[in-house]
């Protein structure tokens, strides 16, 4: 069986806020059958392609990369993009996105 996962950087900027975003979004994520795989706090980036910085560190899969592309689409996730991710995290990047082989 295979899944999709992305690898994403980003800078959190308010944790309390961020932290409203991923309980808020998480019905919705799990619901199209995706999920965390790991997540970390980071406290020292010792090499990146990017100049912003990084402090989490986190895994997200799906089921495939177009229930991923849905997901990002999806009118309610925006809604909660734009009242929570978007004034808590100064910069996203993705790092990598692969197929996983389960």
């Amino acid at each position: 069986m295979t899944k999709f996962e992305i690898l994403v950087g980003i800078e959190v900027q308010n944790e309390s806020l961020y932290a409203d975003y991923r309980a808020a979004m998480k019905p919705i994520l799990h619901e199209m059958g995706g999920g965390f795989v790991y997540d970390f706090q980071v406290q020292k980036v010792l090499k990146k392609e990017v100049e912003h910085g990084i402090n989490r560190l986190f895994t997200i899969q799906f089921p495939n990369k177009e229930i991923m592309q849905a997901f990002f689409q999806d009118e309610r996730y925006l809604a909660i993009k734009a009242q929570y991710f978007t004034p808590s995290v100064k910069e996203a990047t993705i790092i990598r996105s692969y197929d996983v082989v389960t």
